[in-house]
């Protein structure tokens, strides 16, 4: 009994509960009294239209200066008064806020009721007015942070990269070789690695320059004083003995030598900029060729099939000469403006002649074998020329071969 009532139990319909789509500010109507306008802006218009309606109003009603202010408010400040909206589009179609009479049932000690008719008043333009209120002050905050968050950002200091690697030289190698100074006066001898010490710090050739100048002046003042070349610098140095200033002086000269292996270091391993290479199209762009030649009866091939390739065959169709080049590049040809790219104008494999019969030629050019065009090529009677590489408007692109 109970698989039989269950076999007959009907199924539910299922509940859409899809949001009907709002009608929209477009229609709204006034014709029924601000209280409906007020019911429908909250029911039927969604928050973005309201805020930019309450926008637009004060842009179209304010001065300049005043919708600045308060258009710069944060957008809580509309989000949370859009019934504000209502009333701007009650007032911009030029009607008043009347007073709505309406009757209201009292019960009386006595048990019975009595009528009494009231007035109902919505000031919207009171409501606009602490609107408008409110959004100016909160502009006016905003405002003001603003500016003080620009002037912050204006006062903080940006270094160039420049600088910013020339502090880190200062704060890292510069103050290796002070704390070296420091030791030294005050009676140690230490030595300091300065390759090492670059490659600790992350340091290139470039910062061998500052340091390089640090070190040319310690030695010049070491071997003033050694070689008793400067009076000044022999009394600085008279309580270093000759042997500890012989030292120095030597060790000056390694870390001089360091600073040349460190700039030679980072030039070997500089990154090398490879040209960037234009893309096909790009390269026959302003390329200048003659599409049809209904005289001979030649069309030209697609330019961008020349890139890559290693031979080209071209006739000009106005000196009837033809033109085979052959690029000496592993990439093929390429192009630059008008110019053929890739290949040596003054090979033996490149070469130009003049056709007395156009048409005979062509056709071996365009159908045969290489082996077969240079036969071919070789019973011509007239004298060969060297070409330029540039293709002009009445050269007609024949053939493209791979080899």
């Amino acid at each position: 009994m109970a698989t039989l009532k269950a076999l007959t139990k009907k199924k539910k319909k299922k509940v859409d509960y899809t949001r009907r789509p709002r009608t929209g500010i477009g229609a709204a109507s006034v014709d029924k009294g601000f209280a409906h306008l007020k019911d429908y802006f909250q029911v039927e218009v969604v928050k973005a239209d309201k805020v930019k309606l309450m926008k637009a109003f004060i842009k179209k009603n304010y001065s300049k200066d005043d919708s600045t202010v308060m258009l710069s408010a944060p957008d809580w400040v509309y989000n949370c008064r859009v019934h504000v909206a209502a009333c701007m589009q009650w007032v911009t179609h030029g009607l008043e806020f009347e007073k709505i009479p309406y009757k209201r049932k009292v019960l009386q000690l006595d048990g019975t009721t009595r009528t009494e008719e009231l007035e109902s008043f919505y000031d919207g333009h009171e409501a606009i007015r602490r609107f408008v209120a409110d959004a100016t002050e909160a502009g006016t905050t905003a405002i003001a942070e603003k500016a003080e968050d620009t002037e912050a950002v204006a006062n903080v200091i940006v270094l160039t990269p420049t600088q910013r690697y020339q502090a880190k030289v200062n704060d890292t190698i510069l103050t290796d070789l002070d704390e070296l100074e420091d030791q030294w006066i005050g009676g140690e001898e230490p030595e300091f690695d300065l390759y090492n010490g670059f490659r600790l710090h992350g340091l290139t050739g470039k910062a061998a320059e500052p340091v390089r100048k640090r070190l040319e002046g310690w030695l010049l003042d070491f071997n003033d004083s050694y070689n008793k070349q400067c009076d000044q610098a022999v009394e600085g140095y008279s309580h270093i003995k000759r042997s500890v200033m012989r030292r120095r002086i030597k060790h000056v000269e390694d870390m001089l030598a360091d600073c040349d292996k460190i700039k030679a270091a980072t030039a070997a391993t500089r990154k090398i900029s490879k040209p960037r290479v234009k893309s096909a199209d790009k390269q026959v762009a302003k390329m200048k060729y003659k599409k049809d030649d209904s005289e001979n009866k030649l069309v030209s091939i697609n330019p961008i099939s020349i890139i890559g390739a290693m031979r080209l065959f071209v006739f000009n169709s106005k000196t009837r000469e033809i033109t085979e080049y052959v690029s000496d590049k592993a990439s093929g040809f390429s192009i630059k403006g008008t110019t053929l790219q890739g290949v040596d104008l003054e090979s033996d494999n490149t070469r130009k002649i003049r056709l007395r019969k156009p048409e005979d030629f062509l056709h071996i050019v365009q159908s045969k074998s290489l082996k077969l065009i240079d036969k071919a090529w070789a019973t011509l009677t007239t004298k060969e020329s060297k070409p330029n590489g540039r293709i002009n408007a009445d050269c007609i692109l024949i053939r493209v071969v791979d080899k």
